[in-house]
């Protein structure tokens, strides 16, 4: 696997970071605030902020801002990965289309989406500082880091459904053998290239496949070989 898509499922398995941004009220200075995120099919960062929010103030002041995130599996914080993306934020004029895909992660924030002075804003990557651990530093750029278009993107609500509908006892057995805890409710509630989420009981857990995916058919096939190894 290569240090871009490691970086992307290491992004993608957490969901929150340190949101670092040019402070408008203090001359530039470096502001740094906590944020929820969710990465989009193509790698990007989405996250749902409000025009009252300082960091918000200071994206409209100057776009230019940073994102880490890191595992956080042990107290050793030196020796566990992480990531930082460098990028650029943009405000998403569909707020409808974002929101489906991002209240299933984040429902919690069902009020803030209702309320007028939220809006969504797209972290677009230029480059990545990505640590997988002690000894393995690396620069990614976004030309390598970004995911283009890829049917999944148009046919991820019908494998949500189907996967949700007809094999709940599947991704129960996914949960036990991968995760190695056992859950009575699951629901998936993403698919990309890289892998999937469930809301496991209470807690959101992140599958990765061991090859990309690009298309519901590629999915299915790397559902059935993880339900057959859970088995």
């Amino acid at each position: 696997m290569n240090n871009a898509r490691e970086a992307r499922q290491m992004l993608r398995a957490h969901r929150y970071g340190a949101l670092c941004t040019l402070s408008k009220k203090f001359d530039g200075h470096p502001f740094g605030s906590i944020a929820p995120y969710l990465v989009d099919h193509d790698g990007s960062l989405l996250i749902l902020i409000s025009t009252l929010a300082e960091h918000t103030k200071n994206i409209q002041y100057d776009p230019r801002v940073s994102l880490i995130t890191h595992n956080q599996d042990s107290p050793h914080i030196q020796t566990q990965g992480r990531i930082t993306v460098v990028g650029t934020a943009q405000i998403i004029t569909d707020k409808d289309k974002a929101g489906e895909r991002y209240l299933r992660y984040f429902p919690e924030a069902q009020s803030y989406f209702d309320m007028h002075d939220f809006s969504f804003y797209r972290i677009m990557p230029q480059s990545l500082r990505y640590i997988g651990g002690f000894g393995k530093i690396h620069w990614i750029e976004a030309d390598s880091y970004l995911v283009p278009l890829y049917p999944l993107i148009q046919q991820e609500n019908d494998v949500i459904s189907h996967m949700n509908t007809d094999h709940h006892d599947t991704m129960c057995h996914y949960c036990q053998h991968f995760h190695k805890i056992e859950v009575l409710h699951v629901k998936m509630l993403g698919i990309d290239c890289d892998g999937f989420d469930v809301r496991a009981d209470e807690k959101i857990l992140r599958f990765n496949f061991p090859e990309m995916v690009l298309d519901a058919q590629q999915a299915r096939h790397a559902l059935v070989a993880m339900s057959r190894e859970a088995r």
